[in-house]
């Protein structure tokens, strides 16, 4: 008998377990850069997964929470079992505090798991309220090339990015392929061996052109064509946009990635829900 069965949901088809859950990604928000978040041209909420039964918060920059409470249906931020930041940034980071508060139910239950950068939890530009470390039933540092357990499902860290702040991409291990997230750096050789496994890969692409400075260490659209011809993952989200990013029109930008690298590639939109199954 199979393992998994099938449901229906808004007309498509969905695959369940035997336990009813149904793996997925949904994308609270697409911003990226200042000037997109702060004018919220798109929406900063990070990403939410249900992977393997387990409820997890990845990167709720401002507007997670409203995000996830005003999703249809709506995401309980009170049954969250896991929040992951791969850095410290505010668009990355900002609601951190108040899911954490949502999750061990303002204190009342010890539980949770966290899961972030050394820079995210010590030192003067700590991200994390240092009450709130003790709600949590664990803390995990995070560190370049180290694989994790949430349950059942297995966490790789990425080698560490050449971004400003403590960066980590991440991989989730699920049954047939891994669901990886490249998230911000600038580019460089190194980078695609913590890649080569990902079968979905969801890339921040933050802008069109190689920045003239080398400070603006994100990922422009011929970084982002190295990067998916190289893998050749199954499937390609593109996400975290910047100004020359919304004004070139993600769709174009993904449908010319995908001629040039042969990949299915699609521009993430605030709210959309990838079933992985």
């Amino acid at each position: 008998m199979s393992s998994q069965r099938e449901q229906k949901t808004k007309g498509k088809k969905v695959t369940v377990n035997n336990a009813g859950t149904v793996n997925l990604l949904k994308f609270l928000g697409t911003a990226g850069a200042r000037f997109v978040m702060a004018r919220q041209l798109r929406s900063s909420g990070g990403l939410y997964l249900e992977l393997l039964g387990n409820k997890i918060a990845l990167d709720p920059g401002p507007g997670a929470l409203v995000r996830m409470t005003r999703s249809r249906p709506p995401i309980d931020p009170t049954g969250l079992g896991m929040v992951i930041l791969t850095h410290k940034h505010i668009d990355h980071s900002n609601d951190v505090n108040v899911l954490l508060d949502a999750m061990t139910a303002g204190g009342f239950k010890k539980r949770g798991v966290l899961m972030a950068p050394r820079e995210c939890l010590e030192g003067p530009d700590a991200v994390v309220f240092r009450y709130l470390k003790d709600h949590l039933e664990k803390i995990v540092v995070l560190g370049p090339e180290e694989t994790y357990r949430l349950g059942q499902l297995e966490i790789k860290t990425s080698l560490r990015h050449d971004h400003e702040a403590e960066t980590y991409g991440l991989k989730f291990y699920l049954p047939g392929k891994v669901l990886g997230f490249l998230t911000d750096t600038r580019f460089f050789p190194e980078l695609l061996d913590s890649y080569r496994d990902v079968s979905i890969l969801v890339i921040n692409v933050l802008r069109v052109k190689e920045p003239e400075a080398d400070e603006i260490k994100h990922l422009s659209v011929s970084d982002t064509i190295r990067i998916i011809g190289e893998l050749k993952p199954e499937k390609a989200y593109l996400t975290h946009f910047g100004m020359t990013m919304l004004q070139a029109d993600p769709r174009r930008v993904a449908e010319n990635i995908s001629r040039e690298t042969g990949v299915e590639v699609l521009a993430a939109c605030d709210g959309l829900t990838v079933y992985l199954d």
